[in-house]
């Protein structure tokens, strides 16, 4: 065990690392916090407040995890930060716990959080998401599986950024990014399906690329024929079943709830569904 943990960084009694934890110097691991198996803890990183990290996760230097929200309605509630397995958290990124008690702010598994990053109160990513560098979230931020989003942009509090979706570099993110979708610019506008990011991840080749074929026609309802959204989403319900198909419109629906952010506009000759 002394031959893992740097005798400069300081462990509280507390917390709760697996014998082989490695923790590089002068690194603060505050009471509460525990780490799973075979995780790496860089040089100058700080975990605290109840942090509950699992397996396999490398936290590089100078990370910042489980601090209180910035939240002025945070009453010194315990909250928790939850992270899954094989997680990279590169230099500097910073992730709060939630603001009320018992709330979670949540990351999932095989994802990478590139330098500087700045995970919010409450939010959830979910799996195999990758964040580039200086990429800011606000609180309550949802990020479903296989997402990307490029660097240097920020994303407004309560937005819903779907699976599959790939957003662009120094985008302003206020509305809801719909999954399977590419999106850029400032205001941001949906472009495109996410072609390349379908294609790595498999599903341009599912059912004989019948999935990749209905989701074209969606993008051409939604964002090219005219319809209202509510009309969009009329047709889409007559296309084939498919789940990927059957994601999306459960997706625009949720979007268009009354509290919700809204649906991210695209390219449409009538916008007011």
């Amino acid at each position: 065990m002394a031959t893992l943990i740097h005798p400069t960084a300081v462990i509280h009694p507390g917390a709760q690392l697996h014998p082989t934890v490695q923790v590089g110097a002068y690194a603060v691991i505050g009471d509460k916090v525990t780490v799973g198996a075979g995780s790496l803890v860089g040089h100058h990183v700080v975990l605290e407040g109840r942090t509950e990290i699992g397996d396999r996760n490398h936290i590089f230097p100078g990370a910042v995890i489980g601090l209180e929200p910035q939240d002025l309605k945070y009453d010194g509630a315990v909250s928790l930060v939850k992270i899954g397995n094989d997680n990279q958290i590169r230099e500097f990124v910073t992730i709060h716990r939630a603001t009320f008690a018992g709330e979670v702010t949540a990351i999932g598994n095989g994802n990478m959080l590139m330098a500087n990053v700045h995970v919010g109160h409450n939010c959830s990513i979910e799996d195999q998401v990758i964040i580039s560098n200086a990429v800011a979230l606000a609180g309550h931020v949802h990020i479903e599986s296989r997402a990307r989003l490029s660097g240097v942009l920020g994303v407004h509090q309560f937005v819903h950024i779907g699976r599959h979706a790939m957003v662009g570099g120094m985008a302003r993110i206020d509305r809801d990014v719909p999954p399977y979708m590419t999106v850029e610019g400032n205001p941001s506008r949906v472009r495109s399906l996410n072609l390349i990011g379908l294609q790595r991840s498999g599903l341009a080749d599912e059912h004989d690329g019948q999935t990749m074929q209905l989701l074209k026609k969606a993008f051409r309802l939604i964002y090219r024929s005219g319809l209202t959204l509510n009309e969009a989403i009329e047709q889409l319900e007559l296309l084939p079943e498919n789940a990927h198909l059957q994601h999306l419109q459960w997706f625009i629906r949720q979007s268009l709830m009354p509290g919700r952010r809204g649906l991210t506009p695209g390219k449409r000759t009538r916008d007011d569904g």
